[in-house]
């Protein structure tokens, strides 16, 4: 299942597999903290989970170039929706959770060279996790752990995996290689028009607006995003924003 044919990239794009237990997350950050390039994908596609790690080289400040966690999100609904069957709905949270009809099936991460907002950053990673079976390697949205080993289907509704959802025709190297292709869309359509195309593909598919959020030591409502997807929540005397950079990883 995981594929006997390497990914094939756009031309912009390089590929750079690793294998066994490496996080291309972590790899894509030893590469980019070493001057690789922009485009780079590090992906690691195995039996029962697909993961990989992009890597961008920003030319704006990092909380403009924090777009491209939304980028990554809306590239990955678009890639499974053009694979999976018509039936599967795929949504996002803001945190970087993917949810598969409802269900926790995967995440987003970031991590830059930088947490100074102001600063242009040398190198931004965002990588990708999804579960392809229901084993002790899923997770669920956001940070949270996915189900225990040979755990069966039903018995955690709160995460799931493609197989579980009807997915089992979509083969991890292909869904690899259209998530790659459709970040490029995007870039290229944000670079071109700005943010408020993508801003309306994501909101379509983000979960939790109008619920009760607790975010960077605030509590209220999610109200929505401003235009560089902060989350904005609102309790009963003002309405806060909170920063997309907040989701980023600490790098090691």
């Amino acid at each position: 299942m995981s594929g006997a044919q390497p990914p094939s990239f756009p031309p912009l794009l390089r590929g750079e597999a690793v294998a066994g237990a490496i996080d291309p997350f972590d790899r894509a950050r030893a590469l980019a903290a070493l001057g690789c390039d922009g485009g780079t994908v590090v992906h690691n596609v195995q039996a029962d989970r697909l993961r990989a790690a992009f890597v961008f080289a920003p030319e704006v400040a990092l909380e403009d170039a924090m777009v491209m966690l939304p980028v990554c999100g809306v590239g990955f609904q678009n890639a499974l929706g053009a694979l999976a069957p018509p039936e599967v709905a795929v949504h996002l949270t803001w945190e970087g959770g993917i949810k598969v009809n409802g269900a926790g099936c995967g995440r987003l991460r970031a991590s830059a060279s930088t947490r100074a907002v102001g600063e242009v950053p040398d190198w931004l990673v965002v990588g990708i996790e999804i579960p392809i079976l229901l084993t002790g390697g899923a997770t669920g949205a956001g940070n949270e752990a996915g189900p225990e080993d040979g755990a069966e289907p039903g018995l955690t509704p709160e995460a799931t995996a493609l197989w579980e959802e009807g997915c089992a025709e979509v083969e991890p190297t292909q869904l690899l290689e259209a998530w790659a292709r459709h970040v490029l869309v995007w870039i290229n359509r944000w670079s071109e028009e700005g943010n408020a195309p993508l801003h309306a593909e994501w909101m379509g598919l983000v979960e939790g607006v109008g619920e009760t959020v607790a975010r960077a030591g605030l509590s209220g409502t999610f109200v929505g995003v401003d235009e560089r997807f902060g989350m904005l929540i609102r309790d009963r005397e003002t309405t806060h924003l909170v920063p997309l950079s907040t989701l980023l990883e600490e790098v090691p």
